[in-house]
């Protein structure tokens, strides 16, 4: 009970005792303790008026007790709400999070709604409290009792984000959250908030915060902090009025936390309101509950409108795009008293770099973050902090005077690919089944008359000796910290000349070549040459090139890839070329292929050029037809998991599983030759004579094979298999058949090749992809994922017979069968159904088939965990899907002049 008052401050008329004793029914989220820990400064002061709180959470009890020793306090455990489910501390799963509401609050409803009602009218509850517990507010009103609901934000406003990345099929769960919060009476909203249609009055309380037990110089003594020295604290989410530095997960998982902490350093807090919101809170909810009416700042009709619009604009948003909030809401000052969080966010804008510094010319960032935080990078390069150059990375450097900021830049964006099915059949002719992954590399170009151009030192040393200013090629590529590259490239274009004409691809593979810190660029600048060689253009302006990507290196996504289409886009987009996304994928092919030597097939550059979000880019790879874009049905859900074993497609592994492919090709071609001679030959009507010629007929399509794919797999167990042997070397192969006919492979006569299995491979994998996308459209059913699961399952163990397998994937595949076996072994249904290595094999990533729901993940994360302990390595998680470089088009941006915020 608080002290007995003096004289001097005896309480007023409106702060007597109350009449009676009052019961309050106080639901708590079960999202995290920081709801807890307000909530109970807000239950102190009730108990101190001397009423009774029954508070009805998923939070444990010891939370309350710790604070609140009183027997006015009854603690009721219920779950009645699910907050955000994360698969780590940095980590929020959407599709977990709204699965577990689902099957917390939604299947359970009508059951919810009746226990409730019952528990509070044998309480006696004269108000229900709600943080911010959707259901409560209507089980109020089902009971007859007001409600107010306490938060700064709501959960139809956070899942509305949260479907853009799980689905539409998921609205119906906002659209019942936002009606229980229709029934509330008041909304006491916290500073800090979010726009929240749902509610009809408001009335704002200052911060609702914990007291002392301990002062700041008592706890910098035990901590053994200096009393002067500042205090830096990780959090997760959230903002903090103007005190906080937000990090991201790369820099903070590789330990680039430098420039960060010395920026959070600078920082000063700037919340100067009241923080006694506990105390103001419980004298509202008292007298709500008395029945006074509060004066609230009911919402006006245009606010309320704005609210709504602004929710209607998140779930309109199309899937795997960012829900951020539209300028015209932040910049809205029409309303008294208007957001602290949007004021805010104004106030940091001017002091802060933010993509905003641009003027966008052409196109749209889509709602993609991680274009966003590109555009946000390239703004934080042309301010004065980069001046300090020994406090910043090489390549951050090296980019700030990379560009006339003055002048256009064009950006492109092309995302990695999941290979869901095909893999190294694409060479083959199969049919492929592609997943454009979320992660993605942006790449900005901006051309320049050779004498505009910023030079870096050494360049404009170089080209002093020369005596004479020459286009250049510039290149920059951020992450190189993090890897054993060098962070800049930079050649004359007359490097690309041999006198008239362009380079050879041979030549210009000896030219990256002559530095492997400097590999890299063939990937970047072999686009310039391939665009001489192919489409005849002629480069006489100056290029400086930014590469950034997020998706990884040897992890078999097609980091590399993604690298060639966005560059080779953001290049044609500078010079005015018009290339169709297939187009550009087969040149991007040739840089591969050509400049940088490694054997690939097409489907990376198809994927990472045509595909859509959430969607499998089926392509025929004769050379290049995509075929159609297949819906990944809502029922199923894709992952890929690292192994962590490095996967290059250039390694001799692959190349020599290619050249055995070619070989099996270039003998059943033999074969079929000799069949329709002998059957020329040969008198003796063995069979009917239309039969004879159909057979002869077939042969001798078989004799000018172009695709082994095209090979039906009862065609070559019946006719070829007997005679494909396992092994041949290579000396032995060419003396028999001259050629294996691959330009892009060459035969070594000293090595011996396999050649039974990789021939075997692409024709039984076309047969699968074909079977797999046919059963993408059967009845959804655990049928249907077990068949999916075990097409997958083959074609991992073909791969093993290629000699393309690896430990780490090995493990990865058997930790999803134990999973799907335990499952099967309890009687349970299994959530997860089958796994493959992909792409080129020999190490990278495997990719998993399960049901989309909560389970799934929650055994995703269990593999994860289970590898991690068997191998030290924790494999890197690839959820998610965004457009492909033809959807995303580019974007043309030039520097603002000034900035509207500043003026």
């Amino acid at each position: 009970m608080p002290p007995a008052e003096d004289a001097d401050h005896a309480p007023s008329s409106e702060q007597q005792p109350p009449p009676r004793r009052l019961v309050f029914a106080f639901y708590l989220t079960g999202h995290g303790f920081g709801h807890a820990t307000r909530a109970i400064e807000v239950v102190r002061h009730l108990i101190a008026a001397g009423h009774e709180v029954h508070v009805a959470t998923a939070v444990p009890e010891f939370v309350f007790t710790a604070e609140v020793r009183s027997p006015s306090l009854h603690i009721r455990k219920v779950i009645l709400d699910c907050g955000a489910v994360q698969t780590d501390a940095l980590t929020v799963d959407p599709l977990a999070s709204l699965e577990k509401y689902h099957q917390t609050a939604v299947v359970l409803r009508e059951s919810i709604l009746r226990t409730e009602v019952e528990w509070l009218t044998s309480i006696k509850a004269d108000l229900v409290v709600s943080d911010v517990v959707p259901v409560a507010c209507r089980v109020a009103a089902d009971a007859g009792i007001r409600s107010v609901c306490i938060g700064n934000f709501s959960w139809d406003y956070i899942y509305a984000e949260y479907i853009m990345a799980a689905g539409y099929h998921h609205r119906s769960i906002v659209w019942q959250i936002a009606e229980d919060y229709s029934h509330c009476d008041i909304l006491l909203r916290l500073p800090g908030y979010c726009p929240m249609p749902a509610f009809r009055d408001v009335t704002d309380v200052p911060l609702v915060v914990r007291g002392l037990h301990r002062s700041k110089t008592e706890v910098r003594k035990e901590l053994g902090i200096a009393a002067n020295a500042k205090v830096v604290v990780f959090n997760f989410g959230g903002q903090h009025y103007q005190s906080s530095i937000e990090m991201t997960r790369r820099d903070f998982l590789s330990g680039h936390w430098e420039p960060y902490l010395l920026r959070a350093l600078t920082l000063q807090p700037c919340y100067d309101g009241p923080i006694n919101g506990g105390e103001v809170a419980a004298q509202i909810l008292q007298d709500t509950a008395f029945g006074k009416e509060c004066i609230s700042d009911k919402f006006s009709g245009a606010r309320r409108l704005q609210d709504a619009i602004v929710l209607g604009y998140q779930l309109q948003r199309a899937p795997r795009r960012d829900v951020v909030i539209p300028d015209w809401y932040s910049l809205s000052t029409t309303e008294v008293g208007a957001c602290p969080i949007l004021e805010n966010i104004r106030t940091k804008e001017s002091s802060e770099p933010c993509f905003e510094d641009f003027q966008i010319l052409h196109g749209d960032l889509q709602g993609l973050t991680d274009t966003m935080a590109f555009l946000k990078s390239l703004s934080e390069l042309t301010q004065n902090e980069l001046k300090n150059h020994e406090k910043q990375p090489r390549d951050r450097i090296s980019a700030s005077v990379l560009f006339d900021w003055e002048d256009e830049i064009y950006i492109s964006r092309a995302p990695g690919r999941l290979d869901v099915m095909g893999g190294i059949a694409d060479y083959s002719g199969s049919l492929v089944l592609q997943l454009p992954l979320r992660e993605a590399c942006h790449v900005a170009v901006q051309r320049n008359h050779p004498s505009k151009q910023k030079l870096w030192k050494h360049v404009q040393a170089r080209q002093l000796e020369n005596a004479g200013v020459v286009p250049v090629v510039q290149i920059v590529s951020f992450g190189s910290e993090l890897s054993s590259r060098a962070p800049t490239f930079d050649m004359d274009l007359s490097d690309l000349m041999d006198g008239e004409k362009p380079i050879s691809y041979e030549k210009a593979r000896d030219f990256f070549c002559r530095d492997p810190s400097q590999k890299w660029a063939a990937y970047v600048a072999g686009t310039i040459l391939v665009l001489m060689t192919e489409l005849d253009v002629q480069f006489t302006d100056s290029i400086s090139i930014l590469v950034s990507s997020d998706v990884p290196e040897g992890k078999g996504v097609s980091s590399s890839a993604s690298v060639e289409v966005a560059t080779m886009s953001a290049v044609a987009a500078a010079y005015g070329l018009d290339i169709t996304p297939r187009d550009l994928a087969l040149l991007c092919q040739k840089v591969e292929n050509h400049v940088v030597g490694a054997p690939c097939g097409v489907m990376d550059q198809m994927t990472s050029a045509c595909g859509e979000a959430n969607k499998l880019l089926a392509m025929v790879c004769q050379p290049a037809e995509v075929k159609e874009l297949v819906a990944v049905p809502t029922h199923m859900r894709f992952w890929g998991l690292d192994s962590g074993i490095r996967h290059s497609v250039g390694g001799g592994d692959y190349g020599s599983v290619r050249v055995g492919t070619y070989m099996g090709r270039k003998m059943i071609k033999c074969a079929a030759s000799n069949f329709v001679l002998e059957s020329s030959n040969s008198d003796a009507p063995v069979q009917p004579i239309d039969c004879k010629q159909n057979a002869i007929d077939l042969l001798k399509s078989e004799a000018s094979l172009e695709y082994l794919c095209n090979l039906p797999p009862h065609r070559y167990e019946a006719v070829y298999a007997k005679d494909i042997p396992e092994v041949i070397t290579g000396d032995a192969f060419l003396d028999k058949y001259g050629d294996h006919d691959d330009t892009v492979t060459a035969i070594d006569p000293k090595r011996s090749y396999s050649v039974k299995a990789p021939t075997r491979h692409p024709i039984y994998e076309n047969f699968r992809v074909e079977n797999f996308k046919a059963l993408l459209e059967a009845a959804n059913a655990d049928e249907q994922l077990s068949a999916l699961g075990e097409l997958m399952y083959q074609c991992h163990y073909s791969y093993n017979a290629c000699g393309l397998g690896s430990d780490g994937t090995d493990r990865l595949v058997n930790l999803v069968q134990e999973m799907q076996h335990r499952k099967m072994s309890e009687s349970e249904s299994p959530s997860l159904f089958g796994a493959k290595i992909t792409g080129g094999g020999s190490g990278g990533s495997v990719c998993i088939i399960g049901k989309n729901c909560l389970k799934s993940s929650e055994e995703i994360v269990e593999i994860q965990q289970r590898y991690s302990a068997a191998t030290g390595y924790l494999p890197i998680l690839f959820d998610g899907s965004s457009p492909g470089a033809g959807k995303f088009g580019y974007l043309k941006i030039r520097r603002r002049p000034s900035s509207p915020i500043a003026e």
